[in-house]
């Protein structure tokens, strides 16, 4: 499935390809936002508002009511997570499968860690209030405690620990100084 250039034919906010499965809109919603989300010690965290309702709309519950599926893997480079809706999968599937078939061209071999990552992750169910709990090992891997900062980055959103996204290398300095603000003014402490 051919990814459109930016802003190839849609409006603004709206994805321009249709996802091979039926996610209840005629088009996906750009992940755009930000927020922290509190972790409690059973990995219950609720998605922060902007982001949330975006998840909703593009993975509605076949019932009508409120809430719907969140799916989270680990990010492909950083030591955070992804979480996106399952009209997403398709898309990324054959992202994936170009960049396996683009590494055996290249090496004669497949890189089975491509497809093996991505076909690990976990979808879980969300409430109206955009809570679900955040699986144990996840948790651990992003090295998220307390807390976790949620940021749109279109396809998805990225979950972070606030203290790795800032010592994480080149990330924007916007964003870690979004989440030094944040932790600050929500009195989280970094350290």
């Amino acid at each position: 499935m051919r990814q459109p250039a930016r802003g190839e034919g849609r409006a603004p906010g709206k994805r321009a390809f249709a996802p091979a499965c039926e996610v209840g809109v005629g088009e996906r919603v750009d992940y755009q936002g930000k927020g922290l989300g509190l972790v409690d010690d059973k990995g219950r965290v609720a998605i922060p508002n902007t982001l949330r309702s975006m998840l909703a709309k593009n993975s509605p519950r076949d019932d009508g009511k409120d809430g719907g599926t969140v799916i989270i893997a680990p990010h492909p480079e950083h030591r955070c997570l992804i979480a996106y809706d399952p009209g997403f999968v398709p898309f990324w599937k054959a992202k994936l499968e170009a960049l396996d078939s683009a590494q055996f061209e290249k090496t004669g071999r497949p890189d089975y860690n491509i497809l093996d990552r991505a076909g690990g992750a976990e979808p879980l169910p969300f409430d109206g209030s955009g809570r679900f709990i955040m699986p144990t090992f996840e948790r651990r891997y992003a090295r998220i405690g307390g807390a976790a900062v949620f940021l749109g980055s279109f396809n998805w959103i990225t979950i972070w620990s606030p203290a790795i996204l800032l010592e994480t290398p080149g990330i924007d300095p916007f964003l870690k100084e979004y989440v030094e603000f944040t932790c600050e003014d929500k009195g989280i402490p970094l350290s």
